[in-house]
């Protein structure tokens, strides 16, 4: 006799859209066309994820234009795809103008290595994407339950390793793609050809992946892209010079929900080696055991990394085994020792040199004082090579000749860029999201508040010595951890307008997930919690300890006492 237990359980609400999307294509052309609105509807806003667009509207004015009996004041945000974050100087300038005349005048790096635009009204939506299209850029994946964009380290050009890294990465990246045409008829006017083969998609079938799917490839000692909480990471082995192949690690992923026991972040398993050419293979076996396996009726519990627990990872390895025809190698030896960007000028393996400069929280515009998108502007209408986006929000100017060198430093000095980059450790090595007024999710300020957090911590160090300290910082304005704040030595998740949840811990090249301190808690009341902690570390700390590894060693034992404010004591 069979119980309610036994009945399968109903299909989360976004599978049937998928369902009924024809290939993600839904009412979306229909919908642009109707101007008596500045938004689509639920479904369609579900369906334009995997176009690269989310529907957002801008809450620092929602209470106003309620009482004046407006709609919301709605606009879009749409996330270019690219692969590794490269990208040429005349795209640059396309992506610099399209932020002017289509979106918010600014560009914002994310940290998946690409842009976002902000402030797209609707009517607007087809000329950016169309604008993109012309100069071979899309934002096809950039979201939705599918492969979205590659991390890989930037500038391919520092060794000959870098570069295989990066073609693999660009190659998986278009291996992985959606093969609808749903994109092409919808923003670019393609038309649907008649009497053609039915529409497929061979990787991920006609409702696509359970939930989000991300992939990361780092090459050791830099742990840059936060290997360790992609779905799928792709770690290099370098030997004598040479790329040979990855050790790879699966089940990794950040996100979580405020009071859901049963969500958390997890760090990737590391499961063994492959050889280069087992790339695709690999990460299409993944994808595909993911896609047939994962939770497709609790979005909350659709990630990777819960198909793994669930299953086992060994489970999980020898089906990727059996679908791929790769079997998995030991895992050969690696080290990571840190996370922090290049900055400044470096020269690279084939005689060129890169511009690492460093920009908080990832956005580039102009303000009083300060024309960075302008500086950049320049920058790129004189600039030979490429740009390249950074895992941690900062921008690269990549390939630059020994001529073009000092044409550069000029632009640079002339708006006072060259003084960014000799802002603190902790300036440099800080993360934040957009939160709000714009991300829906968004609990609490985040990009907006972290010049100000920054600067009270920064006082805070100095006054202990240890302004010339590397403690990464990172700042959501919600617990999906787009900034990745469960591997920072300290994280403010945002709880509450005002109130973070607080975490410390980590260990600095992202290895470790951090420990919560407080669940809700102020700024200042952060402040006063970890001021005396970061006092003990500057006296207690042992020869080159980080601070992460001090808190974890002296702070986080199991059987410490937290309290919400005030200092944190170990009970005997």
């Amino acid at each position: 006799m069979s119980t309610d237990t036994d009945a399968p359980k109903p299909l989360a609400a976004n599978e049937g859209i998928k369902t009924a999307s024809n290939f993600l294509r839904g009412t979306i052309a229909e919908e642009l066309k109707d101007t008596s609105t500045g938004a689509i509807s639920e479904d369609n806003q579900q369906l334009t994820k995997f176009h690269g667009l989310y529907l957002q509207d801008d809450r620092d004015v929602r209470i106003e234009r309620r009482r004046a009996k407006l709609e919301k004041a709605f606009s879009f945000m749409l996330r270019v795809r690219l692969p590794g974050g490269r990208c040429s100087a005349a795209q640059w300038l396309v992506l610099d103008k399209l932020a002017d005349e289509q979106a918010n005048g600014s560009l914002r790096l994310t940290t998946r290595q690409t842009f976002q635009f902000h402030g797209i009204l609707k009517g607007n939506l087809k000329p950016l994407i169309k604008g993109m299209h012309a100069t071979l850029l899309d934002s096809i994946a950039a979201c939705g339950d599918v492969n979205r964009n590659i991390m890989a380290p930037a500038n391919p050009e520092r060794s000959p390793a870098h570069a295989a890294m990066y073609d693999h990465a660009k190659n998986l990246s278009d291996y992985a793609l959606p093969k609808t045409r749903a994109y092409h008829e919808i923003w670019l006017d393609d038309e649907l050809v008649a009497g053609g083969e039915p529409e497929v998609e061979p990787l991920y079938g006609p409702t696509y992946l359970p939930r989000k799917f991300k992939v990361g490839f780092a090459i050791p000692p830099s742990n840059d892209v936060d290997v360790y909480s992609q779905d799928l990471g792709y770690i290099g082995i370098v030997e004598n010079g040479q790329l040979v192949g990855y050790n790879v690690t699966m089940g990794g992923g950040l996100g979580m929900s405020h009071g859901n026991e049963q969500t958390h972040p997890r760090l990737a398993d590391l499961v063994g080696f492959i050889t280069c050419d087992q790339v695709n293979a690999v990460g299409a076996a993944v994808i595909a055991t993911q896609r047939d396996y994962g939770d497709r009726t609790n979005r909350k519990h659709a990630r990777l990394k819960y198909t793994i627990e669930d299953r086992g990872i060994d489970w999980f390895k020898a089906e990727v085994e059996k679908r791929s025809g790769v079997t998995f190698g030991p895992a050969r030896e690696f080290a990571f020792t840190t996370i922090q960007d290049p900055h400044g000028w470096h020269e690279c393996a084939d005689g060129t040199w890169f511009y690492g400069l460093h920009i908080l929280s990832g956005r580039i515009k102009d303000r009083d004082g300060w024309l960075m998108k302008t500086a950049l502007r320049e920058v790129a209408e004189i600039h030979t090579g490429d740009f390249r986006l950074t895992p941690t929000q900062n921008v690269t100017i990549s390939g630059v000749t020994a001529e073009g060198k000092a044409a550069i430093e000029a632009i640079l000095a002339k708006y006072g860029l060259d003084k960014e980059n000799e802002r603190s450790p902790l300036r440099l090595n800080a993360m934040s999201c957009v939160a709000l007024p714009t991300c829906g999710l968004a609990l609490a300020e985040s990009e907006r508040v972290l010049p100000e957090v920054i600067e009270r911590f920064e006082a805070v160090l100095e006054s202990a010595g240890l302004s010339d300290d590397a403690i990464s910082l990172r700042m959501t304005g919600c617990p999906n951890g787009c900034a990745r704040p469960y591997l920072a030595e300290i994280g403010f998740v945002g709880k509450a307008p005002g109130k973070y949840a607080l975490y410390i811990g980590a260990k600095y090249n992202g290895s470790r997930l951090n420990r919560m301190i407080s669940p809700k808690c102020t700024i200042d009341e952060a402040l006063e919690m970890l001021t005396p902690i970061i006092n003990r570390y500057a006296k207690e700390r042992s020869e080159g300890e980080e601070f992460g590894d001090f808190c974890e060693r002296v702070i986080l034992p199991a059987d410490a006492t937290f309290h919400s404010v005030g200092t944190v004591e170990a009970t005997a």
